[in-house]
């Protein structure tokens, strides 16, 4: 007798993969803590959690917009803007430490920066430079326009039940004088790139942890009960500053990022990691559910790993049936990513 005897077939290789066509695979997540048809669930971080957003709200479930754009404003301004994105209008939080400066500033922890930028007359956010794509008309229409945005992420965090949060990059570009993290690099979105004032930084396993541990602690400080759910984005970067080539950055990034969700869930209560990574990127799906460019994730795949996320939920608490999630997911090409614009250099 050994333990290996009394594992279930999705514990091997051979029967929970290599015996099953690739589509047929399933029990990849299995959750650690129910949520419910109608709790309050909050989405940020890096591009791919624009799907979740969709997904559950597709599925009737109670995504959070804590931040809805004004009455009678278009749809594609809408979007252009940021509304419907995430929870909040914060843009991409690609790493843990963007989601600390957000949550600091909006619990008072530290004070917003006073730095914009400026062009043609307008003002851009730097921490946010696309949520106003022609920018704000004045310094204060930018800082009140931030200041809804915090009231937001305020709101979200009172009332959700669970934060999902992508991690998205381990790569950014920092204030040397405030180490402020900005969503990419001065000079590219907006703003002016000053090697005096602008450093790079690649941050590694301790930082990344300390950095989610931290924002865990922050969002628990307002509301204790909240459970999060990490997930790590498979799109691979558009471009590394690090000198190394972009497949084995990239491979980095994923890794310490990869292994920080899956430490947090082995040392903290109420953390929870759903494989989307792993659907997309694993051998067993010989990378079909990629673009021809190999980055950018086809709807096929989105609607694939969402299946998973609900089969999932449905296996630990019954939900409402399913609309078809095919029918509701976008193209990459769609989604909003503020680190596209890097590929214009390439």
């Amino acid at each position: 007798m050994n333990p290996y005897q009394c594992l279930p077939p999705r514990a091997f290789w051979r029967t929970a993969v290599a015996d099953k066509p690739a589509l047929n695979i399933d029990q990849l997540w299995t959750p650690q803590f129910e949520i419910g048809h109608k709790d309050a669930i909050v989405t940020a971080g890096s591009c791919f959690a624009q799907h979740i957003g969709r997904a559950l709200g597709e599925r009737g479930m109670n995504w959070l917009d804590a931040e809805p754009a004004p009455p009678g404003l278009p749809e594609t301004d809408c979007k252009a803007r940021n509304y419907g994105v995430f929870s909040f209008r914060t843009g991409n939080l690609y790493t843990p430490a963007m989601l600390c400066q957000w949550l600091e500033w909006a619990l008072g922890v530290s004070l917003p920066p006073d730095e914009t930028w400026a062009h043609d007359g307008r003002f851009f956010d730097p921490f946010r430079p696309a949520v106003e794509p022609d920018g704000f008309a004045s310094e204060d229409a930018l800082f009140a326009s931030r200041e809804a945005t915090l009231d937001a992420i305020r709101t979200a965090l009172r009332r959700a039940k669970v934060f999902v949060f992508t991690l998205g990059l381990t790569e950014a570009w920092q204030n040397r004088q405030t180490g402020l993290v900005y969503p990419v690099c001065p000079g590219t979105v907006r703003g002016t790139f000053d090697p005096q004032l602008h450093c790079f930084c690649n941050f590694g396993f301790m930082d990344t942890y300390g950095d989610m541990v931290r924002a865990l602690e922050l969002m628990r400080s307002i509301n204790p009960q909240l459970r999060l759910l990490l997930t790590v984005s498979p799109v691979p970067l558009t471009a590394t500053a690090t000198g190394e080539h972009v497949l084995s950055a990239t491979t980095y990034s994923k890794s310490v990022l990869r292994a920080v969700a899956g430490q947090l869930c082995e040392d903290l209560h109420d953390v929870d990691y759903f494989p989307s990574y792993e659907i997309i990127t694993g051998t067993p799906f010989k990378g079909a559910f990629y673009q021809p460019n190999q980055r950018e994730v086809t709807p096929e795949g989105v609607a694939f790993v969402m299946r998973q996320f609900f089969a999932g939920l449905d296996a630990v608490q019954p939900l409402q049936a399913p609309t078809s999630v095919a029918s509701t997911c976008v193209s990459s090409e769609e989604l909003v990513c503020e680190d596209a614009v890097l590929d214009y250099y390439a």
